[in-house]
Formats: structure tokens, C-alpha cells, sequence
């Protein structure tokens, strides 16, 4: 039933008229709906912008690896992300990482080594 209400508006006019005259059972509300999934584009930019934000208060990228730095999203949500955590992922995968990504890191003051 909350599939239903979830996909109320994949169903057909028909459908939607039997669910509420015959069923009972009528669309979700938007506090209900779940939220859109983040992209990994996303999450990079989030972190990205939480390095920044670090780097533009403490003048350094040497995070402690269990540092959690708090955020104001664009949307006004407060996150927390785990910095500490990412900053070395990104060390470890520097021969990975886009030269995009590469030149942003730097420009922020990270030390790949």
C-alpha cells in the first residue's frame, strides 16, 4: 500500500480513481515522500566544500582522521560529514581522481604525500 501511495503518479487516472472510491487509499503526502538520492557528484561537492570550509578556518588540509566538520548545505540542512575520513581517501586515491579534482584539492592546500 505505500508503494501505491509512493507512486501515485505512475498510476493511471483509472487507477488512481479505484484506489481512492474503492480502496480507500489516497496519495502520500510530500512528508512522506522519501528524499532524492545523493549522486556520488554530490557527496564529492559536499565534502569538497567542507575541506574549504577547514581549510579556510584552520589554513591547513592536515585533518585528524576522526574529525567531523559540520556544514550548512545549500538546501539549509546542518551535516555532518567526516572529513578526517575522506580527506585520506582522496590522498590514497589521487592517481585515480580526475586532474578537476586533483587542481581543487591542491588549490585548497592538500598535501598529496
Amino acid at each position: 500500500m505505500r508503494s501505491v501511495r509512493l507512486g501515485w503518479d505512475q498510476l493511471t487516472t483509472v487507477q488512481q480513481w479505484m484506489c481512492e472510491q474503492v480502496l480507500g487509499i489516497e496519495p502520500a503526502g510530500e512528508d512522506e515522500k522519501p528524499k532524492p538520492r545523493r549522486t556520488q557528484a554530490d557527496k564529492w561537492a559536499m565534502n569538497y566544500q567542507a575541506a574549504k570550509q577547514f581549510y579556510e578556518r584552520e589554513g591547513h588540509l592536515q585533518v585528524p582522521r576522526k574529525h567531523v566538520e559540520r556544514t550548512v548545505g545549500q538546501d539549509q540542512e546542518e551535516r555532518e560529514l567526516k572529513l578526517g575520513a575522506w580527506i585520506g581517501n582522496q590522498r590514497s586515491r589521487a592517481a585515480t581522481l580526475s586532474p578537476e579534482r586533483v587542481e581543487q584539492l591542491s588549490a585548497i592546500g592538500m598535501r598529496w604525500a
